[in-house]
C-alpha cells in the first residue's frame, strides 16, 4: 500500500510538471490590444475587365452564393490599383456557437505560410545568408540523413526532424532552395500521406513541379542550422514585424484565446483550429485577414526587386491537377496560360497580364488569393469552411472578373458542377 501510494504520488509530481511546462511553453510575446475596426468599403469596385460593381452588389452577391453552397464562414478583401478598396466578413466564427465572423478575427492559415517564408528566403538571400542555388547539404555540419530529433527533443520544443529515408539516395545533395521554394525537389508534400509514411525523392530535383510541404520544412531546417536561430523570430524581423502584421505569428500565442474562428467540416461540424507551439514555415501561421491582405497587397505593388523575383517563373506546369493521381498525368490544358511556378506563388498570364495566387488548404480551412500587379487588381479570401472552395471559381469570376483561374488544376470543382470531372 505504501509502494502504491508513493507510486501515484511520483507520477501525480510528473504529470504537475509536464502540465506546468506545457503551459509556460505557450508563447506570450504577442499582445492583442484591442479591437479591429470594421472597414469602410469604396462605392464601387473596378474589375479587370473595366466593368464596374458596387461593393453592396457584392456583398449581396456573396451573401447568396455562401447559402447556395453551404459556406460558413468566409472573409475577402479586394484590391484596386494597390490600394485596398473592399474588406467585408461574412457566415459564422462558430456554428455551434452561432457567433459571427467579424474583424480581426484569426484564421488558420494553412499554406499561406509558403508564401511569407519565401518572403523571408530571399531576404536571407539579398543577404548573403543563403545562396538560391547552393546545393542544402553544403550548409550542415553532418550529412543530411544522421539529423534526427528524439522524444525528448520534441516534447521540449523542438521540430521532428528526422532524414533517414535519404540515406541511400544521394540525388539529395542536389536540393537547393530554389527547388525548396519552386516546389520541385521531387520529395512529396508529406511522407505521412505516403502508402509506405517514407520520406522519398520521388523523381531527379529540378525536373518538373510537384508540390511539396517537405521541400519547404527541409529549407527551414536548412536555415535554422545555418543562423542558428528560430525560424519563428527570424520571419517576426523580417516580415511580420515590417508589416505591422501586428496579430500574426508562426507559433500559437497566448493572446489567441477567444479571438480565433474555428473550421467546418462540409456538413458544418466544428473543427477548432490547429495550435502549434513549433513554427512550420510550411504550414503553421496563423493570421488574420487584414494581415494576409497587407502582405498579399505588398508582393503585388512589386516595390522590392524580391518581389519580382518571387513572381519570375522557374518552372512550367504540364500536370492535369495539382494532387491526386492526375498529379503524374501531363497535359497541355493549361498551356494557354502557360501554367507555372515562382518563388511561393503559382504563375500564370492571362490578357490583363501575369497573375500570382497561392493556396490554403487543410480540413476545414481553404483559402485562395490571386493578384494582377500590372494593374494592381488582387482578392484574397480567407474560410474556415471545407465547401469555401466550391464557390472560388465563381466568387473570382464576378469580384474581379477573372475568368482564368486554373480551377480544375485547382481540384475547385463548382458547387453546382460538383459531378464533373474536367473543365
Amino acid at each position: 500500500m505504501k509502494w502504491f501510494l508513493i507510486s501515484t504520488s511520483g507520477v501525480m509530481a510528473v504529470l504537475l510538471v509536464v502540465a506546468i511546462y506545457i503551459y509556460f511553453r505557450v508563447d506570450d510575446s504577442l499582445e492583442i490590444q484591442e479591437d479591429v475596426n470594421l472597414f469602410k468599403n469604396d462605392p464601387a469596385i473596378l474589375r479587370l475587365d473595366h466593368a464596374r460593381l458596387t461593393s453592396d452588389s457584392l456583398t449581396a452577391f456573396i451573401t447568396a452564393l455562401m447559402k447556395k453552397a453551404h459556406v460558413h464562414g468566409l472573409a475577402v478583401s479586394i484590391i484596386n490599383q494597390n490600394k485596398l478598396i473592399y474588406q467585408t466578413f461574412f457566415g459564422l466564427n462558430n456554428n455551434r456557437t452561432g457567433e459571427r465572423l467579424r474583424p480581426g478575427t484569426l484564421f488558420y492559415g494553412a499554406s499561406f505560410s509558403k508564401t511569407v517564408f519565401a518572403d523571408v528566403v530571399l531576404q536571407l538571400a539579398e543577404e548573403k545568408v543563403i545562396h538560391l542555388d547552393t546545393p542544402l547539404y553544403s550548409y550542415l555540419k553532418e550529412p543530411l540523413y544522421t539529423y534526427r530529433t528524439s522524444f525528448f527533443q520534441r516534447l521540449f520544443g523542438a521540430n521532428d526532424i528526422d532524414y533517414a529515408d535519404l540515406k541511400s539516395d544521394m540525388r539529395y545533395k542536389l536540393f537547393t532552395a530554389r527547388m525548396c521554394l519552386s516546389h520541385t525537389t521531387g520529395l512529396p508534400n508529406w511522407r505521412w500521406i505516403e502508402d509506405d509514411k517514407k520520406l522519398k525523392i520521388k523523381f531527379d530535383p529540378g525536373t518538373r513541379y510537384s508540390y511539396s510541404g517537405e521541400g519547404m520544412f527541409l529549407l527551414q531546417f536548412v536555415i535554422e542550422e545555418l543562423t542558428g536561430r528560430n525560424f519563428n523570430d527570424i520571419v517576426s524581423e523580417k516580415v511580420l514585424g515590417p508589416l505591422h502584421m501586428t496579430r500574426s505569428s508562426f507559433v500559437w500565442q497566448r493572446s489567441y484565446e477567444g479571438n480565433y474562428c474555428v473550421g467546418h467540416d462540409t456538413a458544418g461540424n466544428t473543427l477548432g483550429i490547429p495550435k502549434s507551439n513549433v513554427a512550420n514555415a510550411a504550414g503553421s501561421l496563423t493570421t488574420t485577414l487584414e494581415d494576409y491582405t497587407k502582405f498579399f497587397q505588398a508582393v503585388l505593388s512589386q516595390n522590392e526587386l524580391r518581389y519580382e523575383e518571387m513572381l519570375t517563373r522557374q518552372i512550367r506546369i504540364k500536370s492535369k491537377q495539382q494532387f491526386g493521381p492526375n498529379a503524374w498525368i501531363d497535359t497541355n490544358e493549361n498551356d494557354s496560360i502557360q501554367l507555372g511556378y515562382g518563388l511561393g506563388f503559382g504563375l500564370y498570364f492571362t490578357p490583363y497580364g501575369k497573375a500570382f495566387f497561392k493556396e490554403g488548404h487543410l480540413e476545414g480551412w481553404q483559402h485562395y488569393a490571386v493578384g494582377f500587379p500590372e494593374n494592381g487588381t488582387a482578392i484574397v479570401i480567407l474560410s474556415n469552411s471545407d465547401n469555401a472552395e466550391s464557390v472560388f471559381k465563381e466568387l473570382i469570376e464576378v469580384s474581379i472578373g477573372n475568368k482564368y483561374t486554373p480551377w480544375f488544376w485547382e481540384g475547385y470543382i463548382p458547387y453546382d458542377t460538383q459531378g464533373e470531372q474536367k473543365p
